[in-house]
């Protein structure tokens, strides 16, 4: 699998993609924390290669910047999800959450004349956050001391319909373009993060130079391709949602499924199924590469290339965590998704993605942790390989 311009790079390069998922996100900090025990104090990060998509590019954002120590930069994410609330992700205040919806309104019925984007959920308070606790400048000195190649935040525009790629990196990186997906070069700041995790119509869409953007998760159809093309010959995939599910019983239903109910499907389905397809992909040309001698493969001129990769997922179903944990939310916040049905098992799923509250975060991070000592071994050879 070929989707390097850098195909003379002389060391093996390790890429960490960090997929999206709301809330679910706190997961990869539990992961994170577990690698960083396992490799020497005072290291440097071992992916010199970072990409995220939604609230994975807030992590990646945030390894990034403390590269040049790694068990550094994942405490600080981890103070940050563990004492993360709501309040600090959106507005979730009666005054607040009433003002939003009378702008939604506004917006459905006025469309251009309110000069509002339409939203169900104000994140102005994201906002603050990500300038409060992110050093932005701290990503040039990490790509300045040596310590991190690129780091690429994807997301979605709205009018082109492409899934872009916009990453800080090293000058000899070469933008790509393919079908439906392009790199560009750029200097990440608080609008590439806040346009990679508006999750659609739950957050508003972001302008980034000429276009409104919205969640990279959206019809990305190659999830591994940016890690590839900024570099990486191998990568540590971090999920957030269980591998291999039980499919469900088929029972015989008397009701119309909830709106929750519905919503979580739609957001599993952007969040998950793409990274499904594209691993599929990888393994099956790494198959048929495999029966090609590399020399048959040079002088035929086959640029496609074994990609190796890792995934680290949940062991356990994190909407049934997210049931566990539904009334830390604030009273507003109850009621609001109490209507649309996700304070119940149905809409659980929806509810996993938008609880932002601390209990539910760290049970997240807990899971992460052991998942990941869990199968220690393998992890720690697969980063260590050259």
């Amino acid at each position: 699998m070929n989707e390097s311009n850098n195909t003379a790079a002389p060391v093996s390069r390790l890429g960490l993609v960090l997929t999206g998922g709301g809330a679910r996100a706190a997961y990869q900090v539990g992961v994170l924390r577990a690698i960083a025990e396992l490799l020497p104090d005072q290291a440097h990060s071992p992916f010199p290669i970072i990409c995220g998509t939604s609230a994975g590019a807030i992590n990646a954002a945030g390894l990034a910047m403390s590269a040049t120590h790694f068990a550094t930069g994942v405490r600080q994410l981890e103070a940050v999800w563990s004492n993360l609330h709501v309040d600090q992700v959106h507005r979730a205040d009666l005054p607040g959450v009433i003002r939003n919806t009378i702008h939604c309104v506004g917006s459905l019925l006025l469309g251009e004349l309110v000069k509002r984007p339409f939203s169900l959920l104000d994140n102005a308070p994201l906002r603050t956050l990500l300038g409060c606790r992110l050093p932005f400048r701290g990503i040039q000195r990490s790509i300045h001391m040596g310590a991190l190649r690129a780091l690429g935040v994807t997301v979605w525009g709205y009018t082109s319909g492409q899934s872009v790629t916009f990453y800080q990196g090293d000058k000899n990186i070469i933008p790509w373009h393919r079908v439906m997906r392009v790199g560009v070069a750029a200097r990440i700041g608080i609008q590439h993060l806040l346009a990679s995790s508006a999750i659609p119509l739950i957050f508003p869409a972001i302008r980034l130079n000429r276009e409104y953007f919205g969640d990279g998760s959206m019809r990305q159809l190659a999830p591994l391709s940016p890690a590839l093309h900024l570099g990486a010959d191998r990568v540590l995939v971090i999920g957030v949602n269980k591998k291999k599910e039980t499919p469900a019983e088929r029972v015989k239903v008397t009701s119309y499924p909830p709106v929750a109910q519905i919503s979580g499907h739609v957001l599993s389905s952007i969040f998950v199924d793409s990274l499904e397809v594209d691993l599929e992909r990888l393994q099956r040309i790494n198959e048929t590469l495999a029966l090609i001698p590399p020399e048959a493969r040079k002088e035929g001129g086959i640029l496609l290339r074994p990609i190796k990769s890792l995934v680290i997922t949940p062991s356990e179903r994190i909407n049934e965590i997210a049931l566990q944990h539904a009334y830390s939310l604030p009273r507003t916040m109850r009621f609001l998704y109490r209507a649309v049905g996700a304070m119940g098992a149905s809409g659980s799923r929806m509810l996993s993605y938008v609880l932002f509250e601390a209990g539910y975060c760290r049970a997240l991070i807990d899971l992460g942790y052991r998942d990941t000592m869990q199968q220690q071994e393998e992890i720690v050879k697969f980063i260590t390989m050259s």
